[in-house]
């Protein structure tokens, strides 16, 4: 990953988290913004993780990471410019295709509540709601309303 890579995967990720109409007003201070642009920012540097990205014209528009558990999506962004083409199915299908190339039985991934088209693109791509709570985004720095989901590979 180049030097450049990484910005504009910290630039997409938070460009459609931005766009996001699943946060409510609270969370939208510059606090917490300048929170969330900072942790877009520095994740691409400091993941231990996998990302794969979605490109267009040699664009950075979408990427998908795998931090934490073999079988956890930690992140799925797709530029609002770019959403409803298809971009974030095509990540989700091949960081499943992975976890299955792995002999996991299971992929999990986790949302806010209310992001009413990730939880729709899920669920079309066969996942189901396995718990539904608050926890707190160490990212926002505040308490989520979030769902974990689950998708069998087996």
């Amino acid at each position: 990953m180049e030097a450049a890579d990484r910005e504009a995967i910290g630039a997409v990720g938070f460009a459609a988290w931005a766009a996001g109409g699943a946060f409510e007003d609270s969370y939208r201070n510059p606090e917490v913004i300048a929170k969330v642009q900072h942790e877009f920012a520095v994740f691409p540097h400091k993941t231990k993780g996998e990302i794969f990205v979605a490109e267009l014209d040699s664009e950075i528009v979408g990427w998908g990471a795998r931090e934490g558990e073999p079988n956890y999506v930690s992140d799925l962004w797709v530029h609002p410019d770019h959403q409803g083409r298809g971009i974030g199915r095509a990540l989700l299908v091949h960081l499943c295709g992975l976890i299955a190339a792995e002999g996991l039985a299971t992929v999990r991934l986790d949302t806010h509540a209310r992001n009413e088209g990730a939880i729709r693109l899920y669920e079309r791509c066969g996942f189901t709601i396995i718990w539904h709570g608050i926890e707190f985004s160490k990212s926002m720095g505040v308490p989520l309303e979030k769902v974990h989901m689950e998708k069998r590979l087996v």
